[in-house]
């Protein structure tokens, strides 16, 4: 098993070239004062913000595999740090949040800096798929949106399964497709859709479920939240859709990069597709046996 993770194709250079051309998008149109965050929001009733939002869904994630203090998670697809911070402030677990995106890493110290947990969360340059941590170093893997981006996630699983102690937890938070195959416009749309976020294809949660039974997880449960992230979704899509003309027209003067256009293009599609309900949000959640 360990063969096959650390020698499974990635999709590395796509990632870093996505991330480190729509940064500025990010930092202007999706952060939260004080939420250096890049993923989407859980609404519910009591919801008020989209910071709320950001950090309503750390909370759920966190509670759903019960990280405590002193627990050794690795963010796996840390982005900028966002979540990993917080676990580190909220939790005071001792967190290690990898990405392979250089410049999110400088980014991520630094806010770890201006937050004071520096001494709780390290941040380094890693592929998910093949880590250099020893078998059974941490309590928690976390995945926020990060396991799209890979189109080997069974290999992500048995890596997650190797660096977990016995009886500790994985969770995923990402998209699933509701099925497999569209008719082929549905398919053109979602697949065009994914590939502006350099995503290569979603799984079902039937597959994604299936390879996690087959690394050796037990206890796996599911919760559907697309209705609690619709309205991050919502918000995006007007965003993008307000801001396409301009985005558009700079473009086509060259002030704007193909990467940078496409990951407009990719928000009002997603949108468009999960109105028609080609994909949703689920968490996952499970346990190395003892």
């Amino acid at each position: 098993m360990a063969d096959k993770v650390r020698s499974a194709p990635t999709n590395l250079a796509k990632v870093r070239a996505y991330y480190d051309q729509t940064w500025l998008d990010y930092r202007i149109f999706w952060f939260s004062p004080g939420v250096p965050a890049i993923h989407f929001g859980y609404w519910d009733a009591a919801t008020r913000s989209h910071g709320e939002a950001l950090l309503r869904m750390n909370r759920e994630l966190a509670d759903m595999v019960d990280v405590r203090a002193g627990d050794r998670v690795l963010d796996a697809g840390c982005g900028v740090g966002g979540s990993a911070i917080w676990l580190a402030a909220s939790r005071r677990a001792e967190v290690v949040g990898i990405t392979p995106v250089a410049s999110q890493v400088a980014r991520a110290r630094q806010y770890a800096r201006r937050r004071g947990v520096e001494r709780l969360v390290t941040f380094e340059q890693q592929d998910y798929l093949a880590t250099p941590y020893e078998d059974a170093s941490f309590d928690v893997v976390w995945a926020q949106e990060s396991v799209a981006h890979t189109e080997h996630k069974d290999a992500f699983l048995a890596e997650a399964f190797r660096l977990l102690r016995p009886g500790g937890r994985l969770v995923v938070v990402d998209f699933f497709r509701r099925g497999r195959p569209y008719a082929p416009p549905d398919e053109r749309q979602l697949l065009q859709a994914l590939a502006d976020w350099a995503s290569p294809d979603l799984s079902t949660t039937g597959e994604l479920d299936e390879w996690a039974r087959q690394a050796g997880f037990t206890g796996i449960t599911w919760r559907d939240v697309t209705d609690n992230v619709r309205p991050s979704w919502k918000r995006l899509y007007l965003l993008a859709l307000a801001a396409y003309p301009a985005g558009l027209a700079m473009r086509s003067i060259g002030m704007r990069k193909p990467v940078q256009h496409g990951n407009m293009r990719g928000a009002v599609n997603g949108w468009r597709t999960l109105q028609r309900d080609l994909w949703g949000e689920c968490i996952m959640a499970a346990r190395k046996p003892e």
